[in-house]
């Protein structure tokens, strides 16, 4: 069996698929967070405007205000659903990159025990191999032994 692990360019591709891919999923946060920042300062200036106009110029001052604050607001409220949009497709784009890295770590994970399992193996059979062969040469020294002591006694 190959040391490397065979896919191991592979592995890094897909490592290197998912780092972007959580990149761009932080900027489309980020993108969603700041929009939202936008449209609550938005709102809270639209709040802010006053309530009762002294003179007829101030009244259409205010309704010209707020007509403009409401498209802005109506712009604002579609540029977020955009950004919605993009932070649920990188969020897509990024489950999947995390489930290809992670079919391919569970791969190299597989690679690394069967490794160590042939490795544990080979060592096994080399300490059955010693044990045989010292319990061979024992076995054969005690049967000389035995011999040599019944060839000495009449």
């Amino acid at each position: 069996m190959s040391r490397l692990f065979p896919l191991a360019g592979l592995q890094r591709l897909r490592n290197l698929q998912q780092d972007q891919a959580a990149l761009d999923l932080a900027e489309a946060n980020a993108r969603v967070a700041a929009s939202e920042a936008r449209h609550g300062r938005a709102r809270t200036a639209l709040g802010a405007l006053g309530n009762s106009p002294q003179t007829i110029a101030a009244l259409n001052a205010m309704a010209a205000a707020r007509s403009s604050s409401r498209s802005m607001l109506a712009e604002l409220e579609a540029v977020g659903r955009n950004y919605q949009e993009s932070l649920g497709s990188a969020q897509t784009t990024y489950n999947a990159a995390r489930a290809e890295s992670v079919a391919l770590e569970k791969l190299h994970e597989r690679h690394a025990a069967a490794l160590l399992a042939a490795d544990q193996h080979a060592e096994q059979t080399v300490l059955d191999e010693i044990a045989g062969a010292r319990w061979h040469r024992s076995h054969t020294a005690t049967s000389d032994t035995a011999t040599m002591n019944e060839e000495e006694t009449p």
